[in-house]
């Protein structure tokens, strides 16, 4: 499931707490970038997907111009690269994978509860999928740190169940895995989300039948 020596990130996620900005970001420009990036992420592929996203790149770096201040764009500047980065694979997405990392550290300064701590949940993806040093910044002690700081803010949430569940499934401490995934399968729904919960419960049954075949 995970390629140590090639670029492998899993699809980027947000925790979804708008009650948490402390920053008055315009929800217009959150609510294009998340909705957009559900539809290139679940809904298309290949070529298509590729151009999608690199649009899509551009697109939150001109709102990020426009709210310098607002954690939550910088966070999903972060999801939008870090996805793009899986999408497109290969060492070629290093470079992608290194300014997504960026982002969410900007975001961390700026306010480290944004949207339930999704930068947390982010950036230990990015430290668990890219490759260690001299290549890449991986590093699983760091990725597991960031998810379970993750946790602490959004114990019931889809995705920091998901990517959490998906750690422990590569590092093989399956009895958690199955525990972590089945939490993140009976998580609330977003009712202004379908499109990505939608997604994610594909990949959580994915992730599941996996776990099942390792076993």
């Amino acid at each position: 499931m995970k390629l140590k020596n090639t670029i492998l990130l899993f699809s980027a996620i947000f925790g979804g707490f708008w009650a948490l900005q402390s920053v008055a970001a315009d929800t217009s420009d959150l609510f294009h970038l998340q909705q957009r990036w559900a539809e290139v992420n679940y809904q298309m592929e290949g070529k298509a997907q590729l151009t999608a996203f690199a649009q899509l790149v551009e697109e939150s770096e001109v709102v990020s111009v426009k709210e310098p201040s607002s954690a939550e764009i910088w966070i999903w500047k972060g999801i939008i690269k870090s996805t793009y980065a899986g999408a497109k694979g290969g060492l070629g997405a290093l470079g992608l994978a290194k300014e997504a990392k960026v982002d969410l550290e900007t975001s961390v300064d700026l306010d480290p509860n944004a949207l339930g701590g999704s930068a947390y949940t982010t950036l230990g993806t990015l430290y668990h999928s890219v490759p260690g040093w001299p290549l890449g910044f991986g590093d699983e002690d760091t990725a597991e740190e960031l998810m379970l700081k993750a946790l602490t803010q959004n114990p019931e949430g889809i995705d920091t169940n998901y990517f959490y569940g998906t750690y422990l499934l590569d590092e093989k401490r399956y009895d958690e895995a199955e525990k972590i995934l089945l939490q993140a399968q009976n998580a609330p729904a977003r009712p202004d989300r379908p499109v990505a919960d939608s997604g994610r419960q594909r990949e959580i049954s994915e992730a599941l039948e996996l776990l099942g075949k390792k076993r």
